[in-house]
């Protein structure tokens, strides 16, 4: 993703959520997606579909983070 998407999604995410902790940052090696943290924490991954333009966020949450 370009640098621009990053920040929009940045601020998004931190405004959706209401957390100022939250980071969107580049992958290394990828372009098509952008990571999701808070703080040192990984959350997921961000996609673009570029024919649609659209953004998915995929969480995944392990069975031992619920105990």
């Amino acid at each position: 993703m370009k640098p621009d998407e990053i920040r929009k999604l940045d601020a998004y995410f931190k405004r959706v959520f209401q957390n100022p902790k939250l980071q969107v940052k580049a992958r290394p090696r990828k372009e098509d997606s952008a990571e999701v943290y808070v703080g040192d924490e990984f959350l997921g991954i961000v996609f673009k579909d570029e024919d649609e333009g659209d953004y998915n966020f995929s969480m995944a949450i392990l069975d031992v983070d619920l105990a």
